[in-house]
């Protein structure tokens, strides 16, 4: 069954008429969803298929905790070794996901590191991502490297410095994955 990885921004809390028309879609699809706990997007996500009372929906969480499971979906806990904070200890459960996942929904205000960084995961795992940039109110759809380069140029020079040092510290983290390899897109 295709399992539809949808994530975004914590600065999308709101969800557009373009968005909810898509997540009707993967409802009547009867497609599985995996979705992650945060603030944001994943909540706004979450509470849409709570009203809808969809079902297919597993809630991924880094660690022993989830801050949000709006519809008491099963959950997915992945461990972490140590005590990471911060970015690093949420992009756990974002590579498991991007790397269960059969395609990608992301939701991006134009800014978020984390959210491109989950685009670039999906691509490196060959996985097709449609990209919400909701200040445009425009779907990208991002299938192989050349369609990631265009995406990745149209984000500001500060942005992909942080997503060029993020995918260099992520590609040396001891817990890699064979597809997952340092991207060549720079």
């Amino acid at each position: 069954m295709k399992k539809v990885f949808i994530g975004g921004s914590r600065k999308i809390s709101r969800l557009s008429a373009d968005v909810t028309t898509r997540l009707d879609g993967i409802i009547e699809k009867k497609l599985s969803v995996i979705v992650g706990d945060a603030n944001g997007a994943d909540k706004a996500v979450q509470e849409y298929f709570r009203k809808r009372q969809y079902d297919l929906v597993e809630v991924f969480c880094s660690g022993n905790t989830c801050r949000n499971n709006l519809g008491q979906w099963p959950t997915r806990n992945i461990p972490v070794l140590g005590k990471p904070k911060g970015f690093a200890f949420y992009t756990i459960k974002d590579r498991a996901m991007a790397e269960e996942a059969s395609v990608g929904l992301m939701l991006w205000d134009e800014e978020s590191t984390g959210t491109v960084m989950n685009v670039l995961r999906l691509i490196n795992y060959h996985k097709k991502v449609v990209v919400y940039v909701a200040p445009k109110k425009e779907f990208k759809d991002i299938k192989n490297s050349n369609d990631w380069i265009s995406f990745l140029n149209m984000c500001g020079a500060e942005l992909r410095e942080r997503v060029e040092k993020e995918s260099l510290a992520e590609s040396t983290v001891a817990v890699k994955t064979p597809a997952f390899s340092q991207p060549s897109f720079f």
